[in-house]
């Protein structure tokens, strides 16, 4: 049925394009001839499409009636030094990030590789006194499969599935829903801002897109493809689906603030979170625009999923054979402070962002809940991490009982990137990003306090990686890239990896409409 979904709203899309709408004329005033004081009109909007033809080669948009219908397919092929095979349901679909299970050199399909392939809906219709009403439906999709994206349901795809025989998998807050990418209504304003209400992007997700220079793309960009600093630390948490946002500029200033305000059964990966921002960009700095935000996060009752049970030995070095493993759901607090910058001048954008993440015991410890794929993850205990079955609850991750014989404290990680992105032409950009990440050893007690190893998890870590792509634009919708990325982990966050890294040199054809 999802993938039928998919196809039918493609379907629908397409066929849209025959439909011309005679909304736009209620927004154009015919008037005399301006007194010469008048500031100039503003750009009549885009006529839509009328034909087929004019659909695929122009850049006119779906549009009947003030309803917009759009999408992205972003389709591709490449080669990875240490990979897995192609996964039909991940948000990504490859494993173009280094991952635990990444064992082996192989060439294969690269969906997403720029983009998430998605279909939507959306509409901004004026009511009157300045005011529109706004909505927007989106759903990701995998343009091979053509299945809804759905990082929980690839996890659980490889569950009792050895090591060495996954295919690639991700976490992601892309579910397998309808609404996987967006699901809001609400209303907007020029003077008094926007306030919308239900599934919606986090405010630190809406950042990552703003600064990364990649603009979260899965091959190239670590924070695009993993999700744990647009999500406070846990990707599922990069969206919510009962959450009110309000969004408000004034003059060179924006101010931000999100509320969930549903838990687990309201399909949220999480029982509350709260975030605020504030922003500006300021013009003429060394004649070019700074733009900056800070965001403050708190996220209670955080749920990561992951595959765990597989034995490593004193390196951190999966141990052969490889058992099957079990799904495990790590429950946390998560608080978070990101910091971000642009500065843009003529040609040449520069990008630079920091987050400060803690992992904290969690205010409700769980033992059974369904997730935001709808599967039940249970766990023997509240205490413990033990397997019940296939499935396990560890809430005590970041305190006592976290290893043997040892109690941790919170974890602390810190994420940091900087990039650039230059205008060769009108039509054609060339950008060079750099991301690190480096955890602290948060082990309290014990014989490893202070380890930098990849012996244990709980030991201090880093990952790097460094990326570059050139981006054609060769028509009004089309263009096509190429490009790689070069990930590589160390010490405690690469605890129980087959290989320490990955390069993905990827090419492929986007199409948006």
């Amino acid at each position: 049925m999802k993938k039928f979904g998919v196809c039918a709203a493609m379907i629908l899309g397409i066929a849209g394009a025959t439909c011309s709408a005679d909304a736009w004329a209620d927004n154009i005033m015919v008037t005399k001839t301006p007194p010469p004081a008048a500031a100039p009109a503003s750009p009549p909007p885009p006529i839509p499409c009328d034909s087929l033809w004019n659909f695929v080669t122009t850049a006119c948009p779906l549009t009947w009636y003030g309803i917009t219908v759009y999408g992205t397919i972003d389709v591709g092929g490449g080669w990875q030094s240490h990979g897995t095979p192609f996964s039909p349901t991940s948000a990504p679909g490859q494993d173009y990030l280094v991952q635990k299970a990444s064992n082996r050199a192989l060439w294969g399909i690269a969906p997403n590789g720029l983009s998430q392939s998605n279909i939507g809906v959306k509409g901004n219709e004026p009511i009157g006194a300045g005011w529109s009403f706004v909505f927007d439906l989106e759903a990701g999709f995998d343009p091979y499969s053509l299945r809804f994206a759905n990082g929980p349901g690839s996890i659980a795809q490889n569950v009792n599935v050895p090591l060495t025989s996954q295919n690639g998998y991700a976490d992601s807050s892309r579910a397998g829903q309808f609404y996987n990418s967006v699901g809001y209504l609400g209303v907007s304003s020029p003077t008094y801002g926007t306030l919308t209400v239900f599934r919606q992007n986090s405010l630190t997700l809406d950042g990552v897109l703003a600064y990364d220079p990649m603009g979260g793309s899965y091959a190239f960009s670590p924070i695009g493809w993993q999700g744990t600093t647009c999500g406070v630390g846990d990707t599922e948490d990069c969206r919510y689906s009962t959450a009110l946002k309000y969004r408000v500029n004034v003059d060179m200033f924006r101010a931000a603030g999100l509320w969930q305000f549903g838990g687990y059964g309201q399909n949220n990966a999480a029982d509350g979170a709260y975030q605020a921002q504030l922003g500006a960009d300021i013009r003429n700095v060394a004649n070019g625009v700074l733009s900056v935000d800070a965001i403050y996060s708190y996220v209670r009752d955080a749920v990561s999923a992951s595959l765990t049970g597989n034995p490593t030995d004193a390196n951190g070095l999966p141990i052969a054979p490889f058992t099957p493993q079990f799904l495990t759901a790590t429950i946390s607090n998560d608080t978070s402070v990101m910091a971000l910058a642009k500065y843009s001048h003529g040609p040449l954008n520069l990008y630079g962002g920091y987050e400060w993440i803690q992992y904290a015991p969690p205010s409700d410890p769980q033992t059974s809940f369904t997730d935001i794929a709808g599967d039940t993850i249970t766990g023997l205990a509240a205490s413990t991490a033990s397997p019940n079955g296939i499935t396990a609850i560890n809430n005590i991750a970041y305190t006592a009982g976290c290893a043997a014989a040892t109690v941790c404290r919170d974890k602390i990680l810190q994420v940091m990137w900087a990039g650039a992105k230059y205008a060769v032409t009108d039509k054609l950009d060339m950008i060079g990003a750099y991301y690190h990440y480096a955890q602290n050893n948060y082990f309290a007690t014990g014989p490893n306090v202070g380890c930098s190893g990849s012996a244990h998890a709980q030991c201090s870590g880093t990952f790097d990686a460094v990326s570059a792509v050139i981006d054609w634009r060769f028509a009004a919708k089309w263009d096509t890239y190429v490009g790689f990325m070069f990930s590589q982990v160390n010490g405690g966050l690469a605890n129980g990896y087959l290989q320490r890294n990955n390069i993905d040199p990827t090419a492929g054809l986007r199409f948006r409409f």
